[in-house]
């Protein structure tokens, strides 16, 4: 859990017949009575929120995956639970193509999955409610060349080419493109530049403002770094007045 005097934030990792489609459960609270400012930096994760503030009602969004950085702002009040997806989920827990929200989030019904405002009073409950759902939904059969690609691609944080992944996985480079381009909006590299970035977030916030995972040179690793973020590693580490969220709550995931 990460806490300072209006922030609050906490985050529990799904158990394990979950482990295909999600990424985490968490909770993040602003419980000052004024709007805090954030950028939400990619991390190849699509996400179902259910929220309400001082200013607006409960709501609940579904958001695709974020190519670049995107600045908000948490309004006074503001609480919200969420469900971090993997990107299985897209096709077999929403049974939808996700390509046409990249950066971008929609409104669901606001009864959707039998969630309602009563469910933010108890965030272990909430987790406990989704868990349920979530394993109702889990097909009995699967893409194993699917779910063999994502397994990888996770497990090695975006660090195999899109021909290595093709030859462990036994699905041609082009057609694993054409999936991911029509499921998601990017290509499976792209994807990949984005896990590689994440996995980044630990060495970037302890200083080590040098490639670790697997960039071709410092000057390539900076470049990406700026692509994704906006700006340079040695910037994100500082992260003044906490505004990069994802640097805020490390080490609650």
């Amino acid at each position: 859990m990460t806490t300072d005097h209006d922030f609050e934030f906490t985050s529990v990792t799904p158990e394990p017949s979950l482990e295909d489609y999600v990424d985490s459960f968490w909770m993040l609270h602003n419980k000052s009575d004024k709007p805090k400012e954030v950028i939400i930096l990619p991390d190849g994760r699509m996400d179902l929120f259910c929220s309400r503030s001082a200013t607006d009602p409960f709501h609940i969004t579904l958001s695709g995956i974020e190519t670049q950085a995107d600045q908000a702002i948490l309004a006074p009040g503001t609480l919200m639970f969420a469900i971090s997806f993997k990107l299985l989920a897209a096709e077999y827990i929403f049974h939808q193509a996700i390509s046409g929200i990249v950066d971008y989030a929609v409104h669901l019904p606001a009864d959707f999955w039998g969630f309602g405002a009563g469910d933010l009073e108890d965030f272990p409950l909430f987790c406990q409610k989704a868990t349920a759902q979530i394993r109702s939904l889990i097909p009995a059969t699967v893409d194993s060349r699917k779910q063999l690609l994502f397994g990888l691609l996770y497990a090695h944080k975006g660090n195999m080419t899109v021909q290595e992944l093709s030859e462990k996985v036994f699905w041609s480079s082009r057609q694993i493109n054409r999936y991911f381009n029509q499921q998601f909006g990017l290509s499976l590299k792209t994807y990949g530049d984005i896990l590689r970035f994440r996995a980044s977030f630990p060495h970037i916030k302890t200083g080590k403002l040098f490639p670790e995972q697997d960039f071709a040179d410092q000057s390539h690793f900076i470049k990406a770094v700026k692509k994704l973020s906006g700006v340079s590693p040695k910037e994100l580490s500082k992260n003044q007045n906490g505004r990069f969220i994802q640097f805020s709550t490390l080490g609650s995931r």
